[in-house]
């Protein structure tokens, strides 16, 4: 069994492996730029650059699910490790309002501790979605504007958020999560900008989710922490890479571990099959969500495994087509 602090502290020095805290629409993402100082060893479990950081502040009653999901793209899918605590215990300040919090004492680095600290009241459950500033402009339309909501009409808070470009910070039970590049907007070609970013989306917010439904967390459970090891064929922006082998063993330990038992099962059963070159007329798939996404995914990793074939060919039109089950990627996951 992997050991979940070593297995953390590994993946901080990794720059392949990407890391998010957020709930479903508003979310902080840490991951390298190509180019960038190599990772930092750090006390503790951090990682930090001039364009943000993570910091992982606790362990305590965590549960990590490791996971695969189903890309759109047929011969790619996605994996994680979501580090969850209880329902209860994940539960932040859900505030609604736009709330000064004083100096953020708690910043990863020394310089931004007096800046001051805004939770931007987007009331999301195991999140509170903040912004941290030294600027007197700013400040100013913040603190007279405290106590609105940030979509109440004629609310010039989101304008003056949007022109200043202040750092955000994603709290949670477990940590922080702090970007300290511009906001993705008119000012960055109406694009997230390479590396650390955030993004707040109203329509998924009003979900009031904390997850996504192709999310595999188990019942009782709220993620509070993505962890993002490299992924075997997509690269930090997107792209399609070259089969790589280590990256997919190491995450294959994780997911053994970690992973819902439904998905292991229904990947491995279609492994048999394929392995035994059992036709695909003959195969039936299983009868769980879970058992056919490891299925088809299963499919999949068969095809990179192995090679291309006849048979794998067959059971990829019989079993692996359509979107159901997809989930969209996010660059840099």
């Amino acid at each position: 069994m992997p050991e979940l602090q070593q297995v953390l502290k590994d993946a901080l020095m990794q720059e392949d492996c990407g890391w998010n805290m957020g709930s479903f629409g508003a979310i902080a993402e840490f991951h390298h730029v190509y180019g960038d100082p190599a990772p930092q060893e750090h006390a503790g479990l951090m990682q930090v650059t001039s364009r943000g950081g993570v910091r992982i502040d606790t362990l305590e009653g965590v549960r990590p699910v490791a996971y695969e999901t189903l890309s759109p793209k047929p011969h790619r899918w996605t994996q994680a490790v979501s580090l969850c605590l209880p329902q209860a215990e994940a539960a932040m300040n859900q505030r609604d309002v736009l709330t000064a919090l004083g100096p953020d004492e708690g910043a990863l680095r020394g310089e931004d501790r007096r800046a001051q600290l805004f939770d931007m009241g987007l009331g999301q459950y195991q999140a509170d979605f903040c912004i941290r500033t030294a600027d007197p402009e700013l400040l100013d339309v913040l603190n007279k504007n405290a106590g609105r909501s940030l979509f109440e009409h004629g609310n010039p808070v989101m304008g003056a958020i949007l022109k200043h470009h202040p750092h955000r910070v994603l709290l949670t039970r477990l940590g922080r999560v702090e970007v300290y590049q511009m906001i993705g907007g008119p000012d960055t070609g109406g694009k997230s900008p390479e590396g650390p970013h955030t993004h707040v989306l109203p329509k998924l917010l009003r979900a009031e989710r904390t997850h996504s439904a192709n999310t595999p967390i188990p019942e009782g459970w709220v993620p509070c922490c993505g962890v993002h090891p490299e992924n075997p064929v997509i690269g930090l922006l997107g792209e399609d890479k070259v089969f790589n082998r280590a990256a997919f063993d190491a995450f294959q330990d994780l997911l053994s571990a970690w992973g819902a038992e439904a998905y292991c099962q229904g990947k491995q059963a279609v492994w048999e099959l394929l392995n035994t070159e059992t036709p695909a007329g003959s195969a039936e798939e299983p009868d769980t969500r879970e058992g056919r996404a490891g299925w088809r995914n299963g499919i999949r990793q068969w095809r990179l495994l192995h090679g291309p074939s006849r048979l794998t060919a067959s059971y990829t039109e019989r079993f692996d087509r359509g979107a159901e089950q997809t989930e969209p990627e996010n660059p840099g996951h």
